[in-house]
């Protein structure tokens, strides 16, 4: 998923808090976050920020997307989009042919993904939208993809969630998360210093590294990569897959770390 300034959307705190974090992203998501990401993942008028947010972020499925169709065998490949939102990557995998789970934490979230399913797709029944954490989703699925969520989890319990997410996926596993890097720490911190009522989740950066150790450590190989960067959006997105042979690691540079 995704980082913003925190004076768009977040901020980040204490780590003995962390235990209440899926509590304040469940509330939020179903209250005044809801109706502000619902427009930011619209087509409608938004401001500056959020377009850039909008653009920022539509990149980021595009580039999945293309991914995934240059492949050529999406038709009846099993997906979990887990942490669907709206539906923005959901619904084109449907599209395409492919055969979609979809969850998200807040149901608000879940029934506009269902509405806009339905007048894109004219009442098909795929894909199927739940409301469920991401911690109690269980079945197999060639593809597991979650984008934009992990910045809603501390680095303490980033491993679980992956390795569960990971128990899931028989072929691949595909995260975007915002890097930490430097130049968005800052950003974060400098965005701390602007109060306002839009600071109602916590932000976690999380290091390229980090993720990508826990997905060896798991039997995964990192394929691809690609960064989005916009003034106000900064995802990096991975794809792992089994079975690949691990090929030299590439090391990073100071423009990958310029990411919902």
């Amino acid at each position: 998923m995704t980082t913003t300034t925190d004076k768009e959307k977040t901020q980040e705190t204490s780590p003995e808090l962390a235990n209440d974090d899926k509590t304040i992203v469940q509330n939020y998501f179903n209250s005044t976050g809801f109706d502000r990401w619902r427009r930011i993942y619209g087509d409608g008028e938004v401001n500056s920020v959020q377009l850039d947010i909008r653009r920022g972020h539509q990149q980021t499925v595009d580039t999945l997307l293309d991914w995934l169709k240059a492949d050529n065998n999406l038709k009846d490949m099993t997906f979990c989009d887990a942490g669907c939102g709206v539906g923005s990557l959901s619904i084109p995998l449907a599209e395409a042919g492919a055969k979609v789970f979809s969850s998200d934490i807040s149901e608000k979230m879940v029934e506009e993904a269902q509405k806009r399913a339905k007048e894109t797709l004219n009442n098909s029944d795929n894909p199927v939208f739940i409301v469920q954490d991401l911690e109690k989703l269980s079945g197999s699925y060639h593809t597991v993809v979650c984008l934009d969520v992990l910045i809603h989890y501390p680095t303490d319990k980033i491993a679980t969630m992956i390795k569960h997410l990971s128990s899931l996926a028989e072929s691949r596993l595909i995260f975007s998360f915002a890097p930490k890097k430097p130049c968005l720490v800052l950003l974060k911190k400098v965005g701390e210093l602007f109060p306002g009522p839009s600071k109602t989740t916590r932000a976690y950066l999380h290091r390229q590294v980090d993720i990508v150790k826990i997905l060896e450590e798991e039997g995964w190989t990192v394929e691809r990569k690609a960064m989005t960067s916009t003034r106000f959006y900064f995802s990096q997105m991975l794809e792992a897959v089994k079975g690949v042979p691990a090929a030299e690691p590439e090391a990073e540079t100071a423009g990958e770390g310029l990411q919902k």
